[in-house]
């Protein structure tokens, strides 16, 4: 089959854009990474920044891009974080961070490093923001860009566009509070310094309801064991003027600040599709395996759609794909297959009784996810240390809610996590 070089947009220089600019340059594609900032990493890059509008709903605020805090470390250890050939490995170099739980700014020091490796930052135009991505004739997309330091924009036509420009900065403001993984360390961050620190879950049973406990809530309860300033709740069922919370399982308590750790929305406002592609209720698609939509593949694609899954790997795979994809290495099936795939998929979702704003959490399918990605690639299966790690670090999670960052048992793994690195493979 012949193969194909594309001019292609990347919309994003975070660790999904990093990867996919690498992957597209290596099948032999032109690309042009987009970063409205003036740094690589994206939501690695910390700020002490906060928004003009505190729960973020204003049309007009000052959108700060980043929702990492400045304590937060990795909930993911790092032989399972890094890119599957270039290994988050510890660097016992001044100014790094060697835990295996690291700090947010050691991220971003092994992103900069990926991006030094594979040249990616001559490829990147920093400060500048995408306003509008459509389709033009022949199927290709015009893609109209604004610096930070000229009024006037530019427009230009590339063959491809991926958007890789991740899912944290539209926040999820619930009516009624859920839980997210952030509402677990930032709960233990605050108990240190709060009088009381209460948190609301809709995993929590009410006094109606009998609900089997969830895997968060096993972590929640054991957060909070040894801590006398924190109590867990069902969900919030009013909150009066007065500061007074009731939540529905009957209690109240008496609130100076509500902090909402409900995630984030999908929100791609610069994107044209003429109603092809839709977000509803935090559904983006149809996207075909989470990345292509059916009627406009392959010339628009997403990295990092899914979520509740080990992200780095997760963006390599869909970019490898992606890229073999475009240059007419890997057939993808027709149109209307992915559309009746996509339509099956959902209809599984349905009968489950799977949320439509849960469809791209794949936390109970991720391996075979990644499998069915690594086969489409013709990459290697996922190492058995690798898949054995995966479920020793959930154990540690509820085992050792509280310092599953700086005690573990699984140290046989982690030594033949580093043998690989070694050994390349």
């Amino acid at each position: 089959m012949h193969t194909l070089s594309r001019h292609v947009a990347v919309i994003g220089a975070g660790a999904s854009g990093l990867v996919a600019a690498r992957e597209l340059r290596r099948e032999g594609h032109s690309v042009v990474v987009f970063e409205r900032g003036d740094r690589l990493g994206g939501n690695w890059v910390y700020t002490p920044e906060v928004e003009s509008d505190p729960i973020g709903l204003h049309p007009n605020r000052t959108i700060v891009h980043s929702s990492i805090y400045q304590s937060l470390r990795t909930n993911l250890p790092r032989e399972l974080m890094g890119f599957r050939d270039y290994p988050f490995a510890a660097k016992e170099e001044e100014g790094r961070d060697p835990r295996r739980f690291p700090g947010h700014r050691e991220v971003l020091m092994y992103l900069n490093d990926f991006a030094g490796e594979f040249e990616i930052c001559e490829m990147v135009r920093f400060n500048t923001e995408v306003v509008f991505v459509g389709l033009v004739e022949g199927g290709k997309w015009m893609v109209k860009s604004k610096r930070k330091t000229s009024d006037e924009g530019l427009e230009e036509i590339y063959e491809a566009v991926v958007v890789c420009c991740g899912h944290y900065i539209k926040p999820r403001v619930a009516e009624i509070p859920g839980r997210a993984a952030s509402a677990l360390d930032i709960s233990r961050d605050i108990a240190g310094v709060a009088k009381e620190v209460h948190i609301s879950s809709r995993s929590v049973a009410s006094e109606t309801t009998e609900k089997k406990p969830d895997f968060a809530t096993m972590r929640l309860n054991g957060m909070i064991n040894g801590y006398d300033n924190m109590s867990l709740h069902s969900q919030i069922k009013s909150v009066h003027e007065d500061g007074s919370v009731v939540f529905t399982d009957g209690s109240v308590v008496v609130a100076d600040t509500i902090l909402h750790c409900t995630g984030y929305k999908y929100h791609f406002p610069f994107l044209d599709t003429n109603g092809i592609v839709t977000v509803y209720d935090n559904r983006v698609g149809p996207l075909f395996k989470h990345v292509f939509p059916p009627a406009l593949a392959p010339s628009l694609s997403f990295v990092g759609v899914p979520w509740r899954t080990i992200p780095f790997p997760n963006f390599e795979l869909q970019s490898k794909w992606i890229a073999g994809v475009l240059s007419n290495r890997i057939a993808l099936p027709s149109k209307q297959e992915m559309t009746e795939d996509v339509r099956a998929f959902y209809s599984s979702l349905e009968a489950a009784g799977k949320p439509k704003r849960h469809t791209h959490d794949i936390s109970d399918s991720q391996g075979e996810y990644a499998g069915w990605l690594a086969a489409q690639c013709g990459c290697p299966i996922s190492e058995e240390w690798r898949e054995q790690m995966i479920l020793t670090v959930a154990k540690n999670w509820v085992v050792r809610p509280r310092t599953y960052q700086d005690e573990w048992d699984d140290n046989h793994l982690v030594l033949q996590a580093y043998e690989a690195f070694r050994n390349g493979v």
